[in-house]
């Protein structure tokens, strides 16, 4: 069988604030809830017995606090990566997606015109993302060859990611769900097929 790499990729558990109401935290360091807490603590017993051999996670405490909880499971030390960092959204960070709408018709019409290209100020833009992702996400598959790899992020770098392994385009970012502790699953084969095993589980 094509050797491959395994990639468990999980979104960070509920962050503080975390309600009905959306909103933007991007680079912003929030912290995570009791409950965020918790989805991390049961989540990790779905890895009792799976050869984990390696953690990455972005350097956000959102997702680096759940890698140290998940690691002292496994027995392993998480890598923090700062490329799998949120988004940056400029000036939008911390703003709900009504106060958005309310504050920046134009832009927020902008971007929801042009989800890939459109840069809020200050801000990153999806392909901005994707080209600071990808290169680590095609660095941990090489490095980890026939070994199953922990990765935890964001909800918009997943989907990135999980875009990348499907061939569909950045556009369709919003058309995958990603809640707070989900689990996806990747198969990167050598032979560059990639199949997904599972996507917000």
């Amino acid at each position: 069988m094509t050797p491959k790499t395994r990639i468990h990729l999980i979104r960070h558990g509920e962050v503080e604030g975390a309600g009905p109401v959306r909103r933007y935290n991007g680079h912003t360091d929030v912290g995570l809830s009791d409950r965020g807490r918790s989805q991390y603590h049961a989540i990790k017993e779905r890895f009792t017995g799976v050869p984990i051999t390696a953690i990455y996670s972005s350097d956000l405490t959102r997702c680096a606090w759940g890698a140290e909880v998940l690691g002292a499971h496994l027995g392993l030390t998480p890598e923090r990566k700062p490329e799998l960092r949120e988004m940056g959204v400029g000036i939008w960070e911390g703003k709900s997606w009504p106060e958005l709408m309310e504050q920046y018709p134009d832009q927020w019409r902008a971007r929801l015109d042009d989800i890939v290209n459109y840069r809020v100020p200050g801000g990153e833009n999806v392909l901005d993302v994707h080209h600071r992702v990808m290169p680590v996400i095609s660095d941990i598959v090489e490095r980890h060859r026939g070994e199953d790899v922990l990765v935890v992020a964001h909800g918009g770098v997943n989907r990135i990611i999980l875009l990348n392994a499907i061939g569909a385009p950045l556009s369709s970012l919003f058309a995958i769900e990603q809640t707070y502790c989900c689990l996806n699953v990747i198969d990167y084969f050598s032979d560059g097929n990639t199949v997904v095993k599972l996507v917000n589980g």
